[in-house]
């Protein structure tokens, strides 16, 4: 007691926090709950029973490192209770020898989310080729859920090897939905997008709306980084160009005023998310049930031993587990 009493002596000035640097996100009430047990209620996100609103957003494709950070996520999924977004699986459309670096099913298990990934790009092309069966074959090979389909044109237009769209995502999209048997999921890489996208996807029969907002990795600087400097240069005003997760709950929120019954009623937050304070005050403030997802804080851990990534995740949860106890969104 005695070296706890002289902490507080000496660190009392250190610990200073000036009133220009609260939180003003929330509420504290401290007097209505007591301490977190450390288990959490299961409840229902996108027909399956999870454990925690967190949700890992699709980082990583055809890699040398795929295998390695998709059964390190997979395995925390599992031991945690949440549900999982893969990487782009357009490698396996070509090549089924990459099988392995996506085949988490068996980690994950059966009980809880888990979802392939596509381009828009190659819906697109599926389509035009009468191939929509491609997707539905790769959802049944890696025995997922159903299909995320990211969206991103900027990235295309400025990626060396991209691909040119033809048509409207929304189109697309809509074309594709009516032959396509398993639920979808539909996400921005990076850039998010605006009001006016957000109310016709609520408006299509999706599982889902993820909005890999702007504030988070953006594929467009990416791209343009990987590209002559030049054009780099040149275009470096796109890379500014997109809407926050706070922007985008607001735009959730418009649209469903304007029509309260979207037939889209899931929303993943993803986008910007640095901790489970940005996380609990986003899916507490949107008018849909919410999970958060988070892509680059996930991939540091995962691409290093297991034991970082469960390390980090139980932060993660014991930080949401104290705002739930004690915080209120204003």
């Amino acid at each position: 007691m005695d070296d706890r009493k002289k902490d507080h002596i000496e660190m009392a000035f250190q610990s200073r926090v000036e009133a220009a640097e609260q939180d003003g996100r929330f509420y504290y009430e401290p007097f209505l709950a007591s301490h977190p047990s450390g288990e959490n209620k299961p409840f229902s996100f996108l027909g399956k029973n999870i454990r925690h609103p967190l949700w890992v957003s699709s980082m990583t494709g055809g890699t040398k490192l795929a295998r390695t950070i998709n059964t390190n996520l997979a395995k925390a999924c599992h031991e945690f209770g949440f549900g999982m977004g893969l990487g782009s699986c357009r490698i396996l459309l070509e090549d089924k020898k990459y099988l392995p670096d996506f085949d988490m099913r068996d980690i994950i298990g059966d009980d809880l989310p888990f979802y392939a990934n596509l381009g828009i790009a190659q819906i697109e092309l599926s389509l035009e080729n009468s191939k929509a069966r491609s997707a539905s074959e790769l959802v049944e090979l890696l025995r997922a859920d159903g299909l995320i389909v990211h969206v991103n044109p900027l990235q295309e237009w400025f990626q060396p090897e991209g691909d040119r769209l033809k048509y409207p995502p929304l189109e697309t999209i809509n074309r594709f939905l009516e032959d396509f048997n398993f639920p979808v999921i539909v996400k921005e890489v990076g850039q998010g997008f605006g009001p006016e996208s957000i109310k016709e996807l609520l408006q299509l029969p999706l599982a889902a709306i993820e909005f890999g907002a702007f504030g988070g990795t953006n594929f467009a600087k990416l791209e343009l980084m990987r590209g002559n400097e030049e054009q780099a240069e040149l275009f470096a005003p796109f890379a500014k160009i997109g809407h926050t997760a706070a922007d985008m709950v607001e735009f959730v929120n418009q649209a469903i005023e304007q029509s309260p019954e979207p037939k889209c009623k899931n929303i993943i937050v993803s986008g910007g998310v640095q901790d489970y304070l940005d996380g609990f005050h986003l899916i507490n403030k949107v008018k849909l049930p919410a999970v958060y997802g988070q892509a680059s804080a996930f991939l540091k851990h995962a691409r290093e031993d297991y034991v970082s990534l469960q390390s980090y995740i139980k932060n993660q949860i014991e930080g949401l587990q104290l705002a739930q106890s004690y915080l209120s969104i204003r």
